[in-house]
């Protein structure tokens, strides 16, 4: 009977990581776990010391940094696949699985199923004559170099792409290797492992390729495996079953989508919602019950489009981060700073990004051209960023793969600082208190087209306090709302006066909080 290493690539929630190991190693199978280096050390600890003792669980021999897009993911994945190759000889097949995934079959059900057929199952698909890329680079991916994480240094990515492109600094594709791209959820055989490990020692000049190119964990095992196996011995399919909305989003799972996913033709699921407590619960008890029988009806993807196309919001299938009620998730950080200034805002979120790695974003509700993925278009316009507020931002903390995130917002938004302070998330608010000089506000009262290189001095002496007072009684309005975590720092106060309120806004050391509170020239104008 077949044997199975999972492949666990996570980088959060201990408790649900687990539970998860506990469940899958139960039926007689095994895990090698790659925990993200940029995870809490706290959190890895409490998964070592709870699995250390489980003869069925070892760990990569080292934890990376990974980011969405990088090279950094597909070397996870190998160094997990070492672990379980070495730890575990009797293991048959070895299956990608994430932290947001579950099983939605029983165990005797999986085993049976891969024992039918001599097979491995991957997504492959040839790269350039496939329509598996919808939007977005294509040839781009591969014939230049990247460097940087398209999510964290965005302009530096397309800027980098747009100087290779310019200075003509395309580089060829191994003449011996056709690419191809598909879902990074396989399930592979134990020879075919074995012969990507050896291929990884032998061809360093493929792994130099693959090392700078873009999402090569959507491309290096599936150009892999297509070049070893026979074609007879590949289905070209995941066993995970997992749908994306039209905004090119991983659809979530919830409690009432239980039983669409046991008629569904595959193993296991993603994503599962963390606030899906029931839905765990009841798929934890089906992998353990070697007498349930399935009836596979596969119309998951069908029927979800159906269902949505015609807008029935708030019935089970309802993409739920449209209703009003919608929430970020209890397990997420929404941390806003409020700032008249916008570009001093701007000035504490770049220092903020440098010392803490937490994904930011600019005046995204005032500004325009804020830079934004593409979202399907809910991103184009302010109009639509404000009447979507809460799925806009729940796109984005999918988007980033992200629990936290900052935004800045102007006091004048009290509309949406209530909104997601009501929220069932964590909100926190840092309000930048600035002083305005008579020559600060008359260049804002000619910026928004109050005043223009005509006025007279009179008008402005009269116009001058009546926008003070405007931005005084925005902070009023704010200080009056009484929200819950609202921390402030001020222009007249010292970086130790500003520290202790950054720390509690970033949940951070003392000292990470005085780097930012140094900042140079915070204020300037």
């Amino acid at each position: 009977m077949a044997k199975i290493a999972f492949i666990l690539l996570c980088h959060k929630d201990p408790e649900a990581i687990i539970g998860q190991a506990e469940m899958l190693t139960a039926a007689g199978d095994y895990m090698a776990i790659h925990f993200d280096g940029r995870a809490s050390p706290e959190d890895f600890r409490q998964i070592k010391e709870a699995l250390g003792d489980n003869p069925n669980v070892t760990f990569a021999r080292k934890r990376l940094k990974c980011g969405w897009g990088e090279w950094s993911l597909v070397q996870a994945t190998l160094l997990a696949v070492e672990a379980a190759v070495q730890a575990f000889p009797r293991a048959t097949h070895f299956y990608m699985l994430s932290g947001d995934c579950a099983a939605i079959k029983s165990s005797r059900y999986a085993h049976e199923f891969l024992d039918a057929e001599d097979v491995d199952y991957i997504e492959s698909f040839d790269y350039f004559e496939s329509d598996w890329i919808k939007t977005g680079m294509k040839e781009e991916r591969l014939i230049y170099r990247h460097f940087f994480n398209e999510r964290k240094n965005k302009w530096l990515f397309y800027a980098s792409a747009k100087a290779q492109e310019k200075l003509r600094l395309q580089r060829e594709i191994p003449s011996d290797i056709q690419i191809q791209i598909g879902s990074q959820w396989w399930c592979l055989r134990r020879r075919t492992v074995e012969w990507i490990l050896d291929f990884v020692q032998k061809r360093g000049d493929v792994m130099r390729f693959f090392r700078t190119t873009w999402i090569p964990d959507e491309t290096f095992f599936q150009t892999l495996v297509r070049h070893m196996v026979p074609e007879a011995e590949i289905r070209t399919r995941t066993l995970t079953f997992l749908m994306f909305t039209e905004y090119g989003m991983p659809q979530t799972f919830y409690n009432d989508h239980y039983e669409l996913l046991l008629g569904q033709d595959a193993l296991f699921a993603r994503k599962i919602s963390p606030e899906a407590k029931e839905l765990k619960a009841r798929l934890g008890a089906l992998y353990s019950n070697d007498r349930v029988e399935f009836k596979i009806s596969n119309e998951g993807r069908s029927l979800f489009k159906f269902l949505t196309d015609r807008g029935r919001i708030g019935r089970r299938f309802g993409s739920r981060f449209w209703e009003t009620e919608s929430s970020l998730g209890r397990q997420r950080e929404l941390m806003i700073v409020v700032c008249k200034k916008w570009h001093v805002a701007k000035r504490l979120l770049e220092r903020i990004r440098q010392v803490t790695n937490v994904p930011t974003i600019d005046y995204l509700f005032n500004e325009e051209d804020t830079e934004l993925p593409d979202l399907g278009g809910i991103q184009s316009s302010l109009e639509k960023r404000t009447r979507h507020r809460r799925a806009l931002m729940r796109m984005l903390f999918d988007y980033y793969e992200t629990d936290q995130m900052i935004v800045c917002m102007d006091p004048g938004n009290l509309d949406l600082l209530q909104d997601f302070c009501n929220d069932r998330s964590t909100t926190r608010l840092l309000e930048i208190q600035c002083v305005f000089t008579d020559e600060y506000l008359i260049g804002h009262a000619t910026r928004v087209g109050l005043a223009g290189e005509q006025t007279s001095n009179e008008t402005l002496e009269r116009l001058l306090p009546t926008i003070r007072g405007d931005m005084t009684f925005e902070s009023d309005m704010i200080r009056d709302a009484e929200f819950e975590h609202h921390h402030i720092i001020r222009e007249q106060f010292s970086p130790d006066d500003n520290t202790g309120p950054i720390a509690k806004f970033l949940d951070i050391s003392h000292d990470k909080a005085r780097e930012i509170a140094e900042t140079d020239h915070l204020f300037a104008d």
